[in-house]
């Protein structure tokens, strides 16, 4: 009996060790990625970033977006998720509005092994905040625990609503 733990327990660990060695490598470039906003996220401040989605495209933050969609958790991230996979493909584009998830805080083997394959199932762009330094700018002056949605014109805060649910975030982007 103790032999076949011992045996189980070696697999287990050969196998933990495998996974952390293909998943575990960071391919993260931080110099090509940034973000500035010149008071923390609040009303009259402006907002500047160049962020890689689920797919490593670059995104850049232009005029032409009006609304941000910030979340900070794994809760906030899975609302939005959840509403989105249920409008098209336009959705976001159409409404002039950037969905933007900071997944700095996760380990780097979870985030490559289960967090950024499922964000590529989705249909839609989600601008990725990898950096803890980028994460801290966003994060300045709101409740990291509420979905954030950011009223921009041309890159400038007008307004920042704190929301909970799929039906206050509908509302917020007719």
């Amino acid at each position: 009996m103790k032999k076949i733990i011992l045996i189980t327990f070696i697999v287990i660990a050969a196998g933990a060790g495998t996974l952390f060695a293909i998943k575990g490598k960071d391919t993260y470039d931080a110099s090509k990625y940034s973000a500035s906003l010149t008071q923390g996220l609040s009303i009259g401040s402006t907002v500047n970033y160049t962020l890689p989605d689920q797919f490593d495209k670059k995104h850049t933050l232009d005029d032409s977006i009006e609304k941000l969609i910030i979340v900070f958790t794994k809760s906030t991230g899975h609302r939005v998720k959840e509403f989105l996979k249920k409008e098209p493909k336009e959705y976001l584009s159409q409404r002039k509005s950037a969905f933007v998830a900071d997944i700095s805080p996760m380990p780097v083997v979870i985030r490559n092994t289960f967090a950024l394959p499922d964000l590529k199932k989705q249909h839609y762009s989600v601008e990725l905040i990898y950096d803890k330094n980028i994460a801290k700018e966003f994060k300045k002056g709101i409740d990291t625990d509420s979905i954030s949605i950011v009223t921009l014109d041309h890159k400038k805060i007008t307004d920042i609503k704190q929301i909970e649910s799929e039906e206050q975030l509908k509302e917020m982007l007719k």
